[in-house]
């Protein structure tokens, strides 16, 4: 289930946004963050380290540094967030962003979150 969300720009690059990413959420106190190798850079692992958070990110495959593998088992629940955004997809107004402002753009995120989150809890 989400937690929260944060909109950028659409040029705007994911990794940049780690950082935000740590502290997004209510009252969320991470133990560890599974990301995909886009986030693989030695500043976001060592903002996740200053937060006492364990980076669960693959190394890329030209990666200069020596790297130890990536627990796969942890690895492979990244795939719930993957799904989460297939479901936010389903909604025509999300993927296709026919909202042009960002206000109202979040809005139908978080209606849809709720559409989502409804339909989890009132499963028959």
């Amino acid at each position: 289930m989400p937690l929260d969300f944060y909109l950028t720009g659409n040029e705007a690059s994911d990794t940049k946004q780690f950082e935000v990413l740590l502290e997004i959420g209510p009252d969320v106190v991470a133990s560890r963050i599974i990301a995909d190798k886009g986030y693989d850079a030695q500043s976001n692992r060592e903002a996740a380290a200053k937060r006492g958070i364990s980076a669960i990110i693959p190394h890329r495959s030209n990666a200069k540094a020596p790297h130890k593998p990536v627990p796969k088992r942890l690895y492979k629940l990244r795939a719930r967030v993957e799904q989460l955004i297939g479901k936010l997809k389903r909604f025509k107004r999300v993927a296709m962003r026919c909202e042009k402002t960002r206000r109202n753009f979040g809005s139908f995120v978080a209606l849809a979150f709720l559409f989502i989150l409804i339909k989890s809890v009132h499963t028959a």
